[in-house]
């Protein structure tokens, strides 16, 4: 599967944003997909996932992001979408979706086999 993260750009403080994470290939429904950001310099930084047949969601715990982020995902659409609410100056960074096929929704990295290309997003007041 191919993936796609499109969305990012130049956003203001207290905006929502919206992104999206479209695959391409046969069976999307099939793969769990998540969502990470990066800052220069970081590691990858897990964000929310979503099971192969879009259930319960998982998010990250870390209070930067807790509440303020939403994932859904429409597999008649080949998409995932992360919603990201009430934006923060340190909500700018490069946004990943990534996707692992028959997996659980997991939050490390290593457990993803495919991986988008980026969408960055700054915010600015």
């Amino acid at each position: 599967v191919q993936l796609q993260a499109s969305g990012g750009g130049l956003v203001q403080t207290e905006d929502s944003q919206r992104l999206s994470c479209t695959a391409s290939g046969h069976a999307f429904s099939a793969y769990a997909v998540a969502w990470f950001r990066q800052y220069p310099g970081k590691e990858r930084e897990f964000l929310a996932a979503i099971t192969l047949r879009g259930g319960s969601p998982y998010y990250s715990n870390s209070p930067s992001v807790k509440g303020r982020i939403t994932i859904s995902r429409d597999n008649t659409k080949n998409r995932v979408i992360l919603e990201i609410s009430r934006l923060r100056h340190e909500d700018t960074a490069v946004y990943y979706c990534a996707a692992m096929r028959d997996g659980p929704a997991t939050l490390s990295v290593n457990d993803y086999d495919y991986w988008g290309q980026g969408t960055e997003v700054t915010v600015s007041s």
